[in-house]
C-alpha cells in the first residue's frame, strides 16, 4: 500500500516539477523522509581501487546524511522498493580519474540525473562533492553547499594564520604565513577572494586577498582599528569596523578601499556588520544600551532597531542566504552558545548546548551553520544543520581553529 501511495504521490509530480515544484516537497507527506541506497561503486574500466570506491561511498554518506533530507543506507541494508538509488562508477588510469555517477527513482524505473568528471586522483572529493551538489539540486530544486570552501584561522603553525578547506575538513591550505595575528576572514560572493585583519604591520589593517594567485592588497589601514570587513552581496562595497575617528564605529568602503560612508555615529563601541542577503540591511552589535545587543539599520545607516532583547551580551550575528534568520552567539554561565532568531526579533532559539560556542556562518544554501566549539578541548571547527541537529567536527588538525566562514565554490 506505501509503494502504492508513493507512485501515486510521483506520478503527481511530474507535472509539478514544470511549476517548480520539487520531488521532496511532493513525496514527503505520503513516504515520509524517502531511503537513498548507496550502491557500490564499481570500475568503468581498468583495476579496480578500493580505496577510491571506499572514498566515494563515504563521501556520499556524509554529504548527503548530513543535507537530513534522506535515510542513507548501503545496498545491503536497504529494504526492498527504496525509492532512490544512486550509483557510481571510477576509471583510474595513472594520476588520473573519471567518475560517472547516477541517481535514480526506483518507483518510476527512471533516470533522474547522470554526470560525468574528470581530473587527477586528487580531486576524487571535489567531483564526489560535486554531485551530492547535484543531487540537492534534483530532489530540491536548490543546489548543495558541498563544493564550497571554508575559511578559518588556526594557529596549527604556531601563529594564527589563515586557512581554507574542503566543507568537511579535507585538503587544509594555507593563505597566509606572515607570523602574525590574521582573523575573521570574509568570503567574496565569487568565492575567489576574502578580506581579512591582519597584524602583520603592527596595526590591524583590512587586506583583500585572491584565493588563486595569493595578489593582495591592503585597502584599509587608518590609525586605530580596521576590522571585521563583510563583502556586500554584489560584491560592490565592504562594511567595516574602524575606530580612526574615536571609538568603533561601521563603515563602508569600496573593493579598493575608498571611503564610502559612515554608517553608525554614536558615542557607544558598534561592532560585527554583517549584510541582508538583499543587501539592503545590516545587522550588527552594539552596547549603545549598556551592554552588547544585535541592532538592524538600512544600508545607509538610517532606521536603526534594537534586535535581541534577550541575554546580556550577543556578538557576531551572520544573516542567512535565505533572509529568514540570523545567527549569532550569546554569553551564557560557562561560555557562549549559538542562537538564531528571525529578523522581526521572534523565534530566539538556542542551537548549541555543548562547550563554548562562537563565531556561527551559514552555508550559502542556508541549511547549514559553521562555527567554532570548544566541546572537545581545543577550539576547533564544527557544523550543524540550521535546526541545530547534526553537529559534526569538521576540522581535523591540532588547531585551535577558529572564525569560519563558507564561500560558494571555487
Amino acid at each position: 500500500m506505501i509503494k502504492k501511495l508513493l507512485l501515486i504521490s510521483i506520478l503527481l509530480l511530474l507535472p509539478g516539477l514544470c511549476s517548480g515544484q520539487t520531488y521532496l516537497d511532493i513525496a514527503a507527506p505520503v513516504s515520509g523522509k524517502p531511503q537513498l541506497v548507496l550502491a557500490p561503486s564499481t570500475t568503468l574500466s581498468g583495476p579496480a581501487s578500493p580505496e577510491v570506491a571506499k572514498e566515494l561511498s563515504e563521501l556520499f554518506s556524509l554529504d548527503l546524511g548530513l543535507a537530513g533530507l534522506f535515510d542513507v543506507t548501503t545496498a545491503g541494508q536497504a529494504a526492498p522498493g527504496a525509492p532512490l538509488l544512486l550509483k557510481s562508477a571510477y576509471a583510474v588510469n595513472g594520476n588520473s580519474l573519471v567518475i560517472e555517477c547516477r541517481l535514480f527513482d526506483q518507483v518510476l524505473n527512471r533516470e533522474l540525473t547522470a554526470k560525468r568528471y574528470s581530473g587527477s586522483i586528487k580531486e576524487l572529493r571535489r567531483m564526489g562533492h560535486a554531485f551530492s551538489d547535484e543531487v540537492l539540486r534534483v530532489l530540491t530544486g536548490q543546489k548543495g553547499p558541498f563544493t564550497g570552501k571554508i575559511a578559518y584561522a588556526t594557529k596549527v603553525s604556531g601563529n594564527k594564520e589563515i586557512f581554507v578547506m574542503d566543507y568537511d575538513g579535507f585538503h587544509p591550505q594555507r593563505l597566509t604565513n606572515n607570523g602574525s595575528i590574521n582573523i575573521n576572514p570574509d568570503f567574496s560572493p565569487s568565492g575567489r577572494e576574502i578580506v581579512y585583519t591582519s597584524y602583520k604591520k603592527g596595526n590591524p589593517d583590512l587586506y583583500r586577498r585572491e584565493i588563486y594567485t595569493g595578489a593582495e592588497a591592503r585597502i584599509s589601514a587608518r590609525p586605530g582599528i580596521n576590522a571585521q570587513g563583510t563583502f556586500s552581496p554584489d560584491g560592490s562595497k565592504i562594511a567595516e569596523v574602524m575606530s580612526k575617528d574615536g571609538n568603533a564605529e561601521i563603515y563602508l568602503i569600496s573593493r579598493d578601499g575608498r571611503e564610502l560612508a559612515r554608517l553608525t555615529r554614536t558615542p557607544a563601541i558598534d561592532v560585527s556588520p554583517a549584510w541582508s542577503p538583499d543587501g539592503k540591511r545590516l545587522v550588527f552589535v552594539s552596547d549603545r544600551l549598556g551592554k552588547p545587543q544585535l541592532f538592524i539599520m538600512d544600508s545607509d545607516g538610517g532606521n536603526v532597531r534594537r534586535l535581541t532583547t534577550e541575554g546580556s551580551y550577543n556578538v557576531t550575528p551572520r544573516w542567512s542566504p535565505k533572509g529568514d534568520r540570523i545567527a549569532y552567539a550569546r554569553q551564557v554561565p560557562g561560555g557562549f552558545q549559538i542562537f538564531a532568531i528571525n529578523p522581526d526579533g521572534t523565534q530566539d532559539t538556542q542551537l548549541t548546548t555543548s562547550g563554548s560556542n562562537e563565531h556561527p556562518r551559514w552555508s550559502p544554501d542556508g541549511r547549514f551553520i559553521v562555527f567554532s566549539s570548544t566541546r572537545n578541548g581545543a577550539e576547533a571547527i564544527y557544523l550543524m544543520r540550521a535546526d541545530g541537529s547534526a553537529q559534526t567536527r569538521i576540522s581535523r588538525g591540532r588547531g585551535p581553529d577558529s572564525h569560519p566562514t563558507w564561500s560558494n565554490g571555487w
